[in-house]
C-alpha cells in the first residue's frame, strides 16, 4: 500500500486548491428557478415553501431528513415531455429514477408510458395499474422469474441485453403460447460526456450488444428466425446527464446504418428506434439543460435525415426521460445538527441524513446546491462543505456551497434537483432510517413513501 493512500480511501480536504469552488453568490437568499422545483419560493418572512406550505411546518409534522415533491412540478414536466413529441412517438418514464404507485398513477393519467428494470419496478407498476401494453421493460440480466411475469403480464416490449436473453424470452414466450415483442439493445460505441460510471454506450461496460464486430447483426439475424419474438426495433442509450446533443447524432447515424442492413439482408424495416434517455438537469445554476420541445425537435430531426438518406421510413421513435422529469420536481429537507469551523480550509456543516439518502455525490462526484430554508439571513457567505451523520469520510451531500455565516445547530437546510436516483438509491447504511417522500400540492401534503422504522429494520433480521 501506497505511504500516501489511506485505507478508508482518498483524503478530501487537506488543501484546497486555487478556483475549486465559485464565487459566492450575491444573494444567499435567491432562488434559481432552474433549479428549485416550479411551487417553491420564500413566502414575506424569508421562509422557504412549496405548494403554498411553510418548510417549517412541513418540518414538525413529517420530520427530517424528508424527501419533498412538486406533484404539479412533476404532471407538468411529464405532460410538456408528452406534447412535445406528439402522437407520432413514445415517452416512456424511465422508473429507475424514482417509482412508486402514486407516480405510475401520475404518469398514467398525464399519458406517459413507463420503463421498468426489475421484477420490482414492475409490480410497482402493474400493482398501480399501468396497462402492461404501456410498460417496457429493460435490465441486462433479467432472471427467467421476472421474464415470465412479464410475458405473462403483456407488457408491450421487452428490451433484449444479450445472445442468452433473446433465446430465453424466446423459449418462455413459445412455452406460453404467445410472441413477445422485443427490441435488441445495441451499444453503438459512442461515449456520453459524463461520468464513467453512467456512460452507457462505449463497448466496455455491461449493457447491450455491440454493433462493432457483427454482433448486433448477428442478434437481428437469431431474433428474426425465433417464432416466440416479434422484433420490433432498435434500443440504444448513450449515457445520463447530457447536454450536447452530438452524441445522439452519431448514434442516430449507427442505429440507421444498422437498419438499413437489416433491410437489406432480411428485407425487413424495423417500425422503431429507442434513443433511451439521459438528458440532464440544472443541479446548480452552472447548468443549462434544454427543453423538452428542443430535444424533441433536434432528435425528430436527426433520426429523419438519418434515414432519409438511407432511403428508409422514418421509424416510431421512442425516448426515456426519467431524471428530466422526477428531478428538478424535489427537494431534500435536512436539519443542521453540527458547524464545525476548520481554519483555513471550510466550515463542515453535518446534517441528520447523507449518504444513504442522497448517495450520488460520493458515487458519482455529482455536485448540488443547497439554501438555508427556515430563515433569511444577512450573514456574510462562508464556504461550507455539507456532510451526512454517516461513519464514513466519504459521507458528503455537497461539497462546496456557500451558506451564512450564522448557520446553527436546528436550521433547515433544503438541497434541491433531489428528485432523481435519491430515494431510488437509498440505503439502510450504519442502520440509518430511509426518508419519506411526501407529495405537495395546492397547500395538501400526503406520504406517498412513508419513513422507515427500526421496526421495519428489525423485521428483516430474522435472528
Amino acid at each position: 500500500m501506497s505511504r500516501s493512500a489511506h485505507p478508508a480511501g482518498p483524503r478530501h480536504a487537506d488543501v484546497l486548491p486555487e478556483g475549486h469552488y465559485s464565487a459566492p453568490p450575491t444573494d444567499l437568499n435567491a432562488l434559481d428557478s432552474k433549479v428549485w422545483a416550479e411551487t417553491v419560493t420564500r413566502d414575506t418572512d424569508g421562509v422557504l415553501t412549496v405548494g403554498g406550505l411553510d418548510v417549517r411546518r412541513l418540518a414538525e409534522e413529517f420530520g427530517t431528513p424528508a424527501y419533498f415533491l412538486d406533484e404539479d412540478d412533476f404532471r407538468a414536466r411529464a405532460r410538456s415531455w408528452r406534447t412535445a413529441f406528439g402522437d407520432d412517438a413514445d415517452v416512456f418514464y424511465a422508473g429507475k429514477a424514482f417509482l412508486s404507485r402514486a407516480v405510475v398513477r401520475w404518469l398514467h393519467e398525464e399519458g406517459l408510458n413507463l420503463d421498468v428494470c426489475s421484477g420490482g419496478e414492475l409490480a410497482t407498476a402493474l400493482s398501480a395499474g399501468m396497462p402492461a401494453e404501456r410498460i417496457a421493460f429493460h435490465g441486462n440480466n433479467k432472471s427467467t422469474d421476472e421474464i415470465r411475469r412479464a410475458v405473462e403480464a403483456g407488457v408491450g416490449r421487452i428490451v433484449l441485453d444479450s445472445f442468452q436473453e433473446i433465446v430465453r424470452v424466446a423459449h418462455i414466450a413459445q412455452e406460453l403460447g404467445t410472441r413477445q415483442r422485443v427490441q435488441i439493445r445495441i451499444t453503438v460505441g459512442v461515449e456520453a460526456h459524463t461520468h464513467e460510471f453512467i456512460a452507457t454506450a462505449h463497448e466496455d461496460q455491461k449493457f447491450g450488444i455491440p454493433l462493432a464486430g457483427g454482433q448486433a447483426a448477428e442478434a437481428v439475424r437469431r431474433a428474426l428466425t425465433l417464432d416466440g419474438l416479434e422484433l420490433i426495433g432498435i434500443h440504444s442509450h448513450i449515457g445520463s446527464q447530457i447536454f450536447d446533443m452530438s452524441g445522439f447524432e452519431v448514434a442516430a447515424h449507427r442505429v440507421v446504418g444498422l437498419l438499413r442492413d437489416i433491410r437489406d439482408e432480411h428485407g425487413v424495416e424495423l417500425p422503431e428506434i429507442d434513443l433511451g434517455g439521459g438528458l440532464g438537469i440544472a443541479y446548480t445554476s452552472d447548468d443549462d439543460p434544454r427543453e423538452p420541445h428542443e430535444i424533441a425537435k433536434a432528435l425528430t430531426e436527426i433520426v429523419t435525415r438519418e434515414c432519409d438518406a438511407a432511403r428508409l421510413a422514418t421509424p416510431r421513435i421512442s425516448v426515456e426521460p426519467g431524471r428530466a422529469i422526477v428531478g428538478p420536481t424535489a427537494f431534500t429537507l435536512y436539519e443542521v445538527g453540527t458547524v464545525k469551523p476548520l481554519d483555513g480550509l471550510r466550515t463542515y456543516v453535518s446534517v441528520d441524513g447523507g449518504m444513504s439518502d442522497n448517495i450520488r455525490t460520493a458515487l458519482y462526484d455529482a455536485e448540488y446546491s443547497v439554501a438555508l430554508a427556515s430563515r433569511v439571513s444577512e450573514a456574510e457567505p462562508m464556504l461550507c462543505r455539507v456532510v451526512g451523520k454517516h461513519c464514513e469520510s466519504g459521507d458528503i451531500v455537497v461539497k462546496d456551497a456557500f451558506l451564512p455565516g450564522d448557520l446553527a445547530p436546528g436550521d433547515l437546510i433544503a438541497v434541491p434537483a433531489t428528485g432523481a436516483y435519491c430515494r431510488s438509491m437509498a440505503s439502510n447504511y450504519n442502520h440509518v432510517l430511509r426518508p419519506p417522500v411526501v407529495a405537495v400540492r395546492d397547500g395538501e401534503a400526503r406520504v406517498i413513501v412513508r419513513r422507515e422504522t427500526e421496526e421495519d429494520i428489525l423485521r428483516l433480521d430474522v435472528g
